[in-house]
């Protein structure tokens, strides 16, 4: 478990991490979202240990970082996965790590196998792929075993299969009690992989929520319907606090009404339908709508440009 209480970190007059208090839970996958520059990284580095807070604490499994006999047993990290020893194999450097922290050589084979390295092991580091990169890494954040995985973007540079193997790691990892706090800025694989989200912006918490109720509280209740027998059904919606607009012969947009009540009332009438969709926000429009006024740069639209 990962427990932050009013982590502040200011560097001069920059305010990177105001104030955020969280809790990571073991057991699901939490997401950590935010604009470029809402202070994600800064906010693992001083879990970590690798930034002190300017006020605040943050621990983990109970205890600061630096406290723990056995850190690497605690906590496995990914936050730069171009932070090795480039002219090192991949296979050498999971064995340093190994040997300064008092783990089996077998292990190193046990994660070599894990993350599909095999065919590589022996070649030196600085030849990697950013993806090679990406697996040599994550092997490094999982060679100890640890009960607490915190991972930086892991699926930069992956392709899709790459990308699945990840998201199912990781939910799997999950499943078997064990904390995973993963930072991304990639909204599909996000919902697909937390079930969990803390989401910040300017340094500040702006949510700490399920992904469904995000998208549930962010989402509409408009249902697009589809029938062959459009005017015949709009007619039976129309109503005090349901309204009905169309854009295309054949499709309404009925608000104020649910998809099954929809549906019932077109079987009393007799009327086929095509399609029956309630329409629901995704995650991305859901992130994009929280931070909207968080967002320390901002592109010009062509239009404005």
């Amino acid at each position: 478990m990962i427990e932050a209480h009013a982590l502040t970190k200011r560097y001069g007059d920059k305010l990177a991490v105001d104030a955020l208090t969280f809790t990571v839970r073991p057991g699901v996958v939490t997401g950590f979202l935010g604009p470029n520059g809402a202070g994600k990284s800064t906010t693992m580095r001083m879990i970590l240990g690798l930034d002190q807070p300017t006020s605040g604490s943050v621990t983990v499994n109970g205890k600061a970082y630096a406290q723990h006999a056995a850190p690497l047993q605690e906590v496995g990290a990914l936050l730069e996965a171009r932070a090795v020893h480039t002219s090192r194999s991949a296979y050498n450097h999971l064995l340093a790590l190994a040997a300064t922290h008092g783990i089996a050589r077998s292990r190193v084979d046990d994660v070599i196998d894990l993350v599909g390295l095999q065919d590589v092991a022996r070649r030196r580091a600085g030849g990697f792929s950013l993806g090679m990169g990406q697996r040599l890494g994550i092997a490094s954040a999982l060679l100890a075993n640890p009960s607490t995985l915190i991972l930086d973007e892991p699926v930069n540079g992956l392709d899709p299969e790459g990308i699945r193997w990840i998201r199912e790691l990781l939910q799997d990892l999950a499943a078997e009690g064990r904390t995973v706090f993963v930072s991304s800025h990639l909204m599909s694989e996000m919902a697909l992989t937390a079930e969990h989200l803390i989401i910040v912006g300017r340094g500040r918490l702006i949510a700490d929520t399920s992904v469904a109720e995000l998208i549930r509280g962010a989402s509409t209740d408009v249902v697009v319907v589809r029938t062959p027998q459009a005017a015949q059904l709009r007619d039976a919606l129309v109503g005090t606090d349901v309204t009905v607009s169309s854009t295309e012969q054949e499709l309404l947009e009925v608000t104020g009404l649910s998809a099954s009540r929809i549906g019932e009332i077109a079987r009393d009438l007799g009327v086929v339908l095509h399609e029956l969709t309630p329409q629901h926000a995704s995650l991305e429009e859901a992130f994009m709508d929280m931070t909207r006024d968080d967002v320390e740069y901002q592109a010009a639209t062509r239009s404005a440009a």
